[in-house]
């Protein structure tokens, strides 16, 4: 199964309008999390991958629309792919991450 792309646009959309079954994963480390960040979303750094995944299918709804962001786009594209392989069914990778989300949505957002 291959993963569906958002761009950062989409994202601004998406959490403009009604976010009630929207779940948002942050996968980059807390110390870039300090740097910049986009309110509301879950912060699992793949780094802690051990500490998270143990009681993940209990904290998210396989079955809602799961936004992943990370840097760039890479690390959030194996989360992706990780959640399809858990079962997930409307996961989708934000392109560009949150280095285009500071470029093209909030240009006053810290860029690193």
């Amino acid at each position: 199964m291959s993963i569906i792309q958002i761009t950062v646009q989409e994202l601004a959309e998406r959490l403009a309008g009604d976010r009630q079954d929207l779940q948002l994963i942050d996968v980059r480390e807390r110390d870039e999390v300090e740097i910049a960040a986009i309110a509301n979303f879950t912060i699992l750094p793949l780094s802690e991958y051990g500490e998270w995944s143990v009681d993940f299918k209990e904290k998210f709804d396989p079955h809602a629309e799961t936004l992943v962001l990370c840097h760039h786009g890479m690390r959030s594209a194996q989360m992706c792919q990780w959640l399809i392989n858990q079962g997930f069914t409307n996961v989708k990778n934000i392109g560009g991450g949150i280095d285009a989300y500071a470029y093209a949505v909030e240009p006053s957002m810290a860029k690193y």
